[in-house]
C-alpha cells in the first residue's frame, strides 16, 4: 500500500474545557475525495483548520506526504482551501479571481493564462471569463471560488461547507460537477460537511465525528448499511431504533420476535436494533407483525409512513406501493439480515 498523502495521528485541541479534537486519527490518499461529516460543534471544522495551518493542535501530529506540518504556516502548506463564503473579490473579474494566486507566486503570464483556460473549461466558465462576480448566479461563484483554489495545484484541497449557500436542485447539479472536476485534476479533496446526503453523495470515504472524536471512517454504503456505532445509525439517513432482549438467537422486542441471522451478544443482553424504514416490508395483509397506520408523508418515490406495532412503539416504514390510508391496519415483515444489533451501551 501507497504511505497516504494526508495522516492526522492523536490530534487534540482544547477551548478552555472544551475538547474540540479527542484523539482524532485518520489517513486521505492521494487522488481520495475524503468527507468529514457530523453535527455542529463535534470538531469537524477545526480539524480542517489544523490541516490547513489556521490553528495548531495542542498534541498529535499532521503531515502531508510524510512532512511534519508542525510550525508551518498555512501560506507554505501545499493546501489550499476553499471558504463556505467564497471570499471572491468583487472588483475583479472572473479570470482575474482565478488568476490571483498565479500572480501572487509570480508565474509568467503565458502559464496563468493557459492554467486559467484550462480551469475555465473544465468549470464551464469560459463564456462567463470577463464578467463580474456580482453578474453571475450562486452556482457559477461557486465553481469560481473552486477553480481559483485548485489554480495553484495544490497537492489538497479543503473545502468548507462549499454548497451551502446553492438551493437543492442546484446543490444537487453541482454535486455532479464537483465530483467530476475532482476525477479530472485527481487533487485529493476533503469536504466538511453536517449534510449527509452531501458527504454520502460525494466522498470516496467519509469520517463521522461526534463530541472529538471519529466513530467511524468507511465507504457512504459502509457507512449507511454497516453503521458502527448507534450515533451513526441514527446520524446517517432515517432509522427505527427497536429496543428488545436477546433469546435464542433472535431480539424479543415489545411487538414480538424479531430473528436474526447473525447475532453476537449472549442470550439475556439488552440490546438495539437498528433497522432503515425501506428495510421493512409492509403489507395490507398476511404473515407477519400487525400494526395499524398513525400517519404518512409522501415522498416522491415512496411514501413514508408511521405504524404503530405495540402501545410505545412506532415503526417508520417506506412504502413503495402508495394507498395506504390512516387508521388502516397492515402488516410488517423483518428480514433476519435487516438492520445492525447493538448493545445496550453502544
Amino acid at each position: 500500500m501507497n504511505a497516504p498523502l494526508l495522516s492526522v495521528s492523536d490530534a487534540r485541541k482544547r477551548y478552555g474545557p472544551v475538547a474540540a479534537l479527542d484523539g482524532v486519527s485518520l489517513e486521505v490518499r492521494a487522488g481520495e475525495f475524503f468527507a468529514l461529516l457530523g453535527p455542529s460543534g463535534c470538531g469537524k471544522t477545526t480539524l480542517m483548520r489544523c490541516i490547513a495551518g489556521f490553528e495548531t493542535p495542542d498534541s498529535g501530529r499532521v503531515t502531508l506526504n510524510g512532512a511534519d506540518l508542525s510550525g508551518v504556516p498555512p501560506y507554505r502548506r501545499p493546501v489550499n482551501m476553499m471558504f463556505q463564503s467564497y471570499a471572491l473579490f468583487p472588483h475583479l473579474n472572473v479570470f482575474d479571481n482565478i488568476a490571483f494566486g498565479l500572480r501572487r507566486k509570480g508565474e509568467a503570464a503565458e502559464a496563468i493564462a493557459a492554467r486559467v483556460g484550462e480551469l475555465l473549461e473544465m468549470t464551464q466558465l469560459s463564456p462567463c471569463a470577463t464578467r463580474r462576480i456580482n453578474e453571475l448566479s450562486g452556482g457559477q461563484r461557486q465553481r469560481v471560488a473552486l477553480a481559483r483554489a485548485l489554480a495553484p495545484r495544490p497537492a489538497l484541497l479543503l473545502l468548507d461547507e462549499p454548497l451551502g449557500a446553492l438551493d437543492r436542485k442546484l446543490r444537487e447539479e453541482t454535486q455532479f460537477q464537483l465530483k467530476e472536476i475532482q476525477r479530472k485534476t485527481q487533487t485529493s479533496f476533503v469536504i466538511v460537511t453536517h449534510d449527509q446526503d452531501e458527504a454520502l453523495a460525494l466522498a470516496d470515504r467519509v469520517a463521522v465525528m461526534r463530541a472529538g472524536k471519529v466513530e467511524q471512517i468507511a465507504s457512504p454504503v459502509e457507512i449507511y448499511e454497516k453503521p458502527a456505532t448507534r450515533f451513526v445509525a441514527g446520524f446517517v439517513g432515517e432509522t427505527n431504533f427497536v429496543d428488545g432482549v436477546v433469546r435464542g438467537g433472535a431480539l424479543d422486542t415489545a411487538f414480538g420476535l424479531l430473528p436474526r441471522a447473525r447475532c453476537d451478544l449472549p442470550e439475556g443482553a439488552r440490546a438495539t436494533l437498528s433497522i432503515r424504514p425501506e428495510r421493512i416490508g409492509v403489507a395490507r395483509a398476511g404473515h407477519g407483525v400487525a400494526g395499524l397506520v398513525e400517519d404518512f408523508v409522501f415522498r416522491g418515490e415512496y411514501t413514508l409512513l408511521r405504524v404503530r406495532v405495540a402501545p410505545d412503539v412506532v415503526l417508520r416504514v417506506g412504502a413503495y406501493e402508495g394507498g395506504f390510508a390512516q387508521g388502516e391496519e397492515v402488516r410488517l415483515s423483518f428480514a433476519p439480515d435487516a438492520g445492525v444489533l447493538f448493545a445496550e451501551a453502544a
